[in-house]
């Protein structure tokens, strides 16, 4: 993604924002991707690091952090809030299952996404982005980032 490699010295000083399943929000190209040409540009991304089964719409792609979209690929939004948690971390049954889950889909995508990058430098914000969600979950404290109530 030109417009996402253009802002990584940028990015490399972004304060972290936590996700509830771990992800690093602040240089995530789906919650940063304002301009119909970055949005564009992340869902080809996304259709070529397998993420996606297709192209989808600026809609699709847009992301306004957890919640925002009322669930998750992970299906983690219903679950903390049945824990009354603000993120997985804070679950007192963390880890379990579920997370175990997540990490190993995670890790199962991150072949594909280094081949769809156009360097090392872009995989390497994109591993901070999705890759390191155990640490992340583990060892970091996490920062709402704008997970709605539930209604």
């Amino acid at each position: 993604m030109e417009w996402y490699r253009k802002r990584l010295e940028e990015l490399e000083r972004a304060e972290p924002v936590y996700s509830v399943c771990g992800d690093d929000c602040a240089v995530c190209p789906r919650y940063l991707a304002r301009t119909e040409e970055e949005l564009r540009e992340t869902a080809v991304f996304w259709y070529k690091a397998g993420w996606r089964d297709h192209v989808v719409t600026h809609e699709e792609i847009r992301c306004g952090g957890c919640g925002s979209r009322g669930t998750c690929s992970f299906m983690l939004l219903p679950c903390v809030r049945s824990h009354g948690v603000a993120a997985c971390r804070d679950c007192p049954e963390h880890p379990c299952g579920k997370i175990g889950g997540m990490l190993a889909r995670s890790e199962a995508k991150k072949a594909r996404c280094r081949a769809a990058c156009e360097d090392g430098a872009e995989f390497r914000m994109l591993c901070r982005a999705f890759y390191e969600k155990e640490q992340n979950l583990r060892d970091k404290p996490c920062r709402d980032q704008g997970m709605p109530p539930e209604e």
